[in-house]
């Protein structure tokens, strides 16, 4: 979410990628439409997903205020989720999903928030003018008081997290990310995104605002990083930040999209206009944007691959963090006429895909209703090179409903879910609940799960418009699969855990594979290299999807099945023989099949399967 007023401001104003594929808009239909209002009575919709608990907000933030005490992000570690908060944090023990019980409440106005945990420590952004070094309210009266950054908290006690320090930066932290040191596994390295101007100089000494991307002494055009010892989190330090903008200012190495204008693409933002889109939502510039992003909104890791995908508003840069004290710019794409802000990013498994969201309106808009231009306020995919030194966007994903002008609606942030074969992603969309795209094929993202509730408010009443000038900001700010459940952070009305059902799209043995995957921490903005162990219902979930798009004729799916159930019933030596003489045959059936790989990989899984049996 972007809380400052300059920023929900912006208007996407540049560059259309050709050839990329939209959807069309909501149905009339969908079942999330026109949902009962209401803050803990709405109506609810939902679709491959059912809502295990709901738990509402601890009292100590239990207020709709603006954006005062709303929750934000989620991160995981052994049986606790630490939930995020404008004014603190909560510590979830969720050892029961059904029933999470608060451990503890820590109030400390912090601006977002948001958190990451490693081992025993907690970091947690946070920016504003508001913060104050000792977590008391009442704002900040001494400017040596302020405090804008990250801080460091032990909550080796859960019941009684502690405050360890609070690491200054120059821009203050809106989020960040942990990456681990490749060759040191006792220090992490927080690459941290601010959104502010830099401080002045006479409150945090070698702050530097200025205009020069390629000045190293100006704060505002670079990522902060932050150095921690995890033995020691009092040293953790600033060392050198990210100089990853520099040059992007119509650079040869940064692709951009430059088409002519698309008759369909133009027809949808005339539609939306006569349909009430915002104001400044259809426009389209013809003169390219001449200045670069000096900040990042959201950055995430993938350190398995030594990988950053950074979310710099007009820009999605690919960097190189195999040394994270000194990353290095792979390439970089724009797409600022149908991207208002490029907000969140994710990978797929095999890092061959991004997905990229845009936060249209700063997280504070109803902007998934009937007539919002559907290319804005979504989901982009954009594919890689072997070397990820060229990135092609693909397509969009918008949500497919059509919300209420009381909903705050935009997309935000998720992760994957691990079911093997596919890429799947379930993310938060505010007022517009929590939803699972399929991103598989890059280039036709479709919806596969959802579940949504009704908006917070009632319908406007005129009558009331001098109590309010605004509607309650509300809904899912992020939704993540974790050990078999997804976990929302509902901004307004507290936490909820939620957990895939089978359906059409999403089979049984594809739930039952990804509950395989355990992660004893996870924090999404630092992405884990999901595997699998060898397990029939991996397997399984491979023969499902080639049912589903026809992938491998009937008769052999058919035969295939039949032999994963013999083997299954025997034991030891007898099913890996049966395994092993399976997957000979299944290697066989790639030829000529519809879909190879997917059989190739089948067969993969079906050997590891027999190995294991021994």
């Amino acid at each position: 979410m972007r809380s400052s007023s300059k920023l929900i401001g912006l208007i996407a104003t540049l560059l259309v990628p050709a050839l990329v594929s939209a959807q069309s808009y909501p149905s009339a239909a969908d079942p999330r439409n026109n949902l009962k209002p209401g803050r803990f009575d709405a109506g609810t919709a939902a679709s491959n997903m059912r809502l295990v608990s709901f738990t509402p907000k601890p009292a100590q933030f239990d207020s709709s205020r603006g954006l005062a005490f709303i929750n934000s992000d989620l991160a995981f570690g052994g049986h606790y989720v630490y939930q995020g908060n404008f004014a603190g944090f909560t510590v979830w023990n969720v050892s029961n999903p059904a029933h999470p019980v608060v451990e503890s409440v820590v109030e400390c106005i912090t601006s977002q928030g948001d958190p990451s945990i490693i081992g025993h420590l907690l970091f947690v952004s946070a920016e504003g003018g508001g913060n104050r070094s000792d977590c008391a309210k009442g704002g900040v009266q001494d400017p040596k008081d302020h405090m804008t950054g990250v801080r460091i908290y032990d909550v080796s006690n859960p019941k009684a997290p502690k405050l360890i320090k609070n690491v200054q930066t120059c821009k203050g932290s809106h989020t960040h990310t942990v990456i681990p040191s490749p060759t040191d596994p006792n220090i992490v390295y927080i690459y941290v995104s601010g959104q502010q101007a830099a401080r002045p100089d006479s409150e945090l000494a070698g702050c530097k605002n200025g205009t020069d991307p390629a000045d190293p002494t100006n704060s505002l055009y670079q990522l902060d990083i932050i150095k921690v010892p995890l033995n020691h989190p009092e040293k953790a330090a600033v060392i050198p930040g990210a100089r990853i903008f520099t040059g992007l200012e119509g650079s040869p190495d940064c692709v951009t999209f430059c088409a002519p204008p698309d008759p369909r693409r133009e027809a949808r933002r005339a539609a939306a206009a006569q349909a009430g889109a915002p104001a400044g939502a259809t426009a389209r510039a013809t003169d390219p944007l001449h200045t670069g992003p000096r900040n990042c909104h959201d950055v995430t890791a993938y350190p398995a691959y030594h990988l950053l995908a950074a979310a710099c508003s007009s820009h999605a840069i690919m960097v190189d963090v195999s040394n994270p004290e000194k990353p290095v710019r792979i390439s970089a794409i724009t797409d600022t006429n149908n991207f208002q802000g490029r907000h969140t990013a994710g990978f797929s498994n095999d890092a061959r895909k991004t997905l990229w969201t845009d936060e249209w309106g700063g997280g504070t808009g109803p902007m998934c209703q009937a007539g919002s231009i559907m290319e804005l306020g979504g989901n982009t995919i954009v594919t890689a090179s072997p070397d990820n030194k060229k990135l092609t966007q693909r397509a969009y994903f918008k949500l497919p409903s059509a919300q209420t002008e009381q909903e705050n609606c935009v997309s935000h942030n998720g992760g994957l879910i691990p079911v093997p074969g596919r890429d799947l992603y379930v993310q938060g969309w505010y007022q517009g609940g929590v939803d699972v795209m399929d991103f598989t094929d890059a280039d036709h993202p479709t919806e596969i799960a959802y579940f949504d509730r009704g908006p917070i408010d009632p319908p406007s009443d005129t009558s009331k418009a001098s109590e309010r000038s605004r509607y309650t900001i509300g809904g899912s700010w992020g939704a993540y699969y974790w050990n078999g459940y997804i976990y929302s952070s509902e901004l307004d009305r507290g936490f909820d855990v939620l957990e895939l059902t089978p359906g059409p799209q999403l089979s049984a043995n594809e739930i039952a594979a990804a509950k395989l995957v355990t992660l004893k921490e996870y924090n999404p903005q630092s992405q884990p290299k999901l595997t699998w162990p060898a397990a029939f219902p991996v397997v399984r979930s491979y023969l499902d999807q080639l049912v589903r798009n026809d992938g491998l004729t009937s008769d052999k799916t058919s035969a295939v099945g039949q032999a994963l159930d013999a083997a299954e019933k025997q034991s030891g030596a007898a099913r890996a023989a049966s395994l092993h003489k399976l997957g000979a045959q299944v290697e066989g059936y790639a030829k000529g099949a519809k879909d190879s790989a997917r059989v190739k990989a089948m067969a993969t899984e079906i050997h590891r399967l027999a190995a294991a049996s021994k």
